[in-house]
């Protein structure tokens, strides 16, 4: 498991952990910002808490996955 294989622009997976990682911030900010009946609160929050657990799920699945990363230097023929 690499730190380094978590960046990947070219990758689906890693946008998708962007996004599910910034609306679990944005259901994070509107909990703590706006005052919700406690129904709406407790969705609002297994929703922000689904997303951040999703988001760390497809990190981890980004850092280990073990397809090689292509080399950027000499003799790699490009």
């Amino acid at each position: 498991m690499k730190l380094s294989r978590l960046f990947r622009p070219q990758d689906r997976r890693f946008w998708l952990m962007i996004l599910l990682n910034l609306l679990s911030a944005i259901l994070a900010w509107v909990l703590r910002t706006y005052p919700l009946v406690p129904l709406a609160t407790a969705v609002v929050a297994v929703f922000a808490l689904g997303n951040a657990a999703l988001g760390m799920f497809v990190a981890y699945d980004l850092m280990r996955d073990d397809t090689p990363e292509p080399a950027d230097g000499p003799g790699s023929g490009r």
